[in-house]
């Protein structure tokens, strides 16, 4: 890994500067089929996987997954390593090309640099470091590349589960390398919950309110009583998952966009809006459950209709994904625990992310049990302007997965020796 340190800030270089943003989803097969080579050319078997039939996958965007595999002396133990390729829009206030892998200061910077480019080049110099090194594989090795997880992965790693390449009939650990800090095992996540809910009322002269019902008033006492009601009884509940930051233990609601006026009119005229949409992110603990979490906001809205005369609404569910979290007894925690505490030089940190990845595809779709994230970079710097990596996050990261990589696959004939600091 000493020797492959030039190679691999360059590895994550070249991957920052594919411009891979979503949405709407730009440079996807581009970026696929150049990472199949780069995967080609280290001695894998490439494959791609278009998303045909999901909605997000066309012909200006197409959703292109490559996945590139190496067999050792048996197909099983399969230890997979998943990289997404998108990348959140740019934004405001960068200071350098956030497509250019600018290196300064011991730092590599872009968009993605953390999140996730520089994982993804950490898993592929980590496995390529055990290639080099000439130890035998008694199990195989794989690496992906995939699409959407911004958006949700469902065109990405969940349409790799639904087709059965990746589910528990072929692969049995997964190490996605998400950027939750080089010392730190991500074992799971919250729920999440997005639902819209829509106020309808009744058009009439502006001048003359009162004749009208107005959709917008309904949904401010929609509003009221979530955010005096609701969210202080969230605040309360707090999960027994790691989660980080603290805050983020505790059950929350967000308001996360809201229109209102009169339906299918850009331009308002002097009316009484008859119609106003709120979309909400309710992030639900473990211990909640969706189907209690779903009831409570129904209550709520019930006791908005049974105080308002002529409220009337409609809850639409937008997204649901249950917690996920990995059993404490899984070797893959084990192994990463064991390569932080001699790379690093201190005790790892088990954490659950306060948003979701694509854990939640891999377990949840694919049946993997033995799936955590692990990889280099700083949570809070992702989808921020002047995004970075340090590149002694880079290497420790690689040589902590190259470690696992030879605990999982590794021959037992060949025995691990782990270095001493």
């Amino acid at each position: 890994m000493d020797d492959a340190r030039d190679e691999l800030v360059e590895l994550t270089r070249q991957l920052i500067r594919w411009p891979t943003v979503n949405p709407p989803g730009d440079a996807y097969e581009p970026c696929a089929q150049w990472l199949g080579g780069e995967l080609g050319r280290r001695g894998y078997t490439v494959e791609y996987h278009v998303a045909n039939g999901r909605p997000e996958h066309t012909t200006q965007h197409p959703r292109v997954n490559v996945i590139g595999r190496r067999d050792g002396a048996m197909p099983r133990p399969t230890l997979h390593f998943n990289g997404h390729i998108d990348v959140v829009p740019v934004g405001l206030g960068w200071t350098l090309d956030p497509f250019a892998g600018v290196v300064r200061d011991g730092r590599v910077y872009g968009r993605g640099a953390a999140d996730m480019k520089g994982g993804l080049a950490a898993a592929i110099i980590a496995c390529d470091a055990v290639q080099r090194a000439g130890v035998p594989l008694r199990g195989s090795l794989e690496i992906s590349g995939t699409v959407d997880e911004e958006t949700g992965g469902w065109a990405g790693v969940a349409h790799l589960a639904q087709i059965g390449r990746l589910t528990s009939a072929r692969v049995d650990s997964v190490i996605i390398p998400e950027p939750l800090n080089v010392d730190r095992i991500c074992i799971g996540h919250r729920g999440v919950y997005w639902f819209d809910v829509i106020t309808r009322g009744l058009i009439a002269h502006g001048s003359m309110p009162y004749l009208g019902v107005n959709a917008i008033e309904h949904m401010g006492e929609v509003l009221h009583e979530i955010r005096a009601v609701l969210a202080p009884r969230l605040a309360t509940r707090v999960t027994a998952m790691p989660v980080v930051p603290d805050e983020s233990r505790r059950a929350t609601i967000n308001v996360n966009t809201i229109a209102g006026g009169q339906v299918g009119h850009a331009v308002q005229s002097p009316c009484v809006a008859d119609h106003c949409s709120a979309i909400f992110d309710r992030r639900f603990l473990r211990e909640e459950g969706f189907d209690a979490t779903r009831a409570e906001l129904v209550e709520v809205l019930e006791g908005v209709r049974g105080r308002i005369p002529r409220f009337a609404y409609e809850l639409i569910d937008r997204l649901v994904v249950h917690p996920v979290e990995t059993p404490a007894s899984s070797p893959l925690i084990a192994t990463l625990r064991r390569g932080i505490g001699h790379v690093i030089g201190h005790e790892a940190t088990v954490v659950a992310s306060p948003g979701t990845y694509d854990h939640k595809h891999v377990t949840g779709i694919g049946g993997i049990v033995d799936c955590v994230a692990y990889g280099p970079g700083v949570l809070e710097v992702s989808h921020q302007p002047d995004e970075w990596v340090s590149i002694d996050d880079l290497v420790h990261s690689a040589q902590v997965m190259a470690l696992a990589t030879l605990d999982i696959v590794g021959d037992p004939r060949t025995p691990v020796t782990w270095p001493s600091q």
